[in-house]
């Protein structure tokens, strides 16, 4: 008896699984540390112009930078079972139609930027520019995580730019409109990036060694789990202190809270390096994100 052929994706099918719209957890990961950085820029609700144009901004430049990543990669994917099947790694889609789905996301992306005023506007050049070079950091740097987490942290300086900035356009509007704390919150929340994505490179780690890869996972060595804990100590530690700094309170301390129980659960999921509790624990990284973005809001309406 002959097996029934599975049915050819059609191109929207295609085009939505190369951006990973079936996997939230990535633009999450993005949203809940910029929305945070929101709130706290605007001392409460940002009102809804700036949620919608930071919430749609933020999936569309993560499904942007799954399209470039996707395309920089083709050829190490397809060594990596877990990444085999991507879209533009097995042919289904081509180079050309992936970079130009990642150049209209990024239009449409920057197309609410310029609904914002002149200093986020310029902050989101240097974000792309960061975004489009982490694909290759990997080629080069031992931790390209590093790289990583400045892409994904960059929506904390553009939020305080959007929520406190004016109408000129130059470096001093910049520095006007972003206070050093916004810097530190995106130093900070990089040694979050540098967790999760450590424990995301935990799991292809026997394919990294064999094709040759620089993560931050192979970097480590032995010392990973320990390395994962020490980064998201830091991350919290750093990111309660900041934000006591800048005014809040014991319902935002609870927050982080939340979030370092969390973190004990990971070292659950990761201590033994198995696939499946590296990738969960990678996969459920986006609670502990919105853990402390709940105190920031709560602790913000409280007052």
């Amino acid at each position: 008896m002959s097996s029934i052929a599975s049915p050819t994706p059609s191109r929207l099918q295609l085009y939505l699984q190369l951006i990973r719209w079936d996997r939230p957890a990535g633009w999450l990961l993005l949203l809940w540390p910029t929305l945070s950085a929101l709130w706290i820029a605007a001392d409460g609700w940002p009102g809804w112009h700036l949620l919608s144009v930071f919430t749609l901004g933020t999936v569309l430049m993560r499904s942007a930078g799954c399209c470039v990543n996707d395309v920089a990669d083709r050829d190490f994917d397809k060594h990596v079972k877990r990444t085999a099947n991507r879209p533009v790694t097995s042919g289904a889609v081509s180079v050309k139609e992936a970079l130009g789905l990642g150049a209209l996301l990024a239009l449409a992306s920057f197309g609410l930027v310029l609904t914002s005023n002149p200093p986020t506007i310029l902050l989101s050049f240097a974000a792309l520019a960061v975004t489009l070079l982490y694909p290759y950091a990997k080629r080069v740097l031992n931790m390209p995580q590093a790289v990583l987490g400045v892409a994904f942290s960059f929506g904390i300086p553009m939020a305080f730019a959007a929520a406190l900035g004016g109408n000129e356009w130059s470096l001093a509007a910049i520095q006007a409109a972003v206070p050093r704390s916004a810097w530190a919150l995106l130093l900070a929340n990089l040694f979050w990036v540098l967790a999760y994505d450590t424990e995301y490179a935990m799991v292809d780690r026997d394919d990294d060694i064999r094709i040759g890869i620089k993560t931050s996972a192979l970097t480590l060595g032995r010392f990973d789990v320990a390395g994962v804990m020490a980064f998201y100590a830091i991350y919290l530690g750093s990111w309660a202190a900041l934000g006591l700094r800048l005014g809040l309170g014991w319902i935002f301390l609870a927050g982080v809270a939340v979030a370092a129980a969390q973190v004990l659960w990971h070292y659950r999921l990761i201590k033994d390096r198995s696939r499946e509790g590296c990738f969960k624990a990678f996969r459920e990284n986006h609670w502990l994100g919105f853990a402390v973005f709940a105190g920031t809001v709560l602790d913000l309406a409280m007052r």
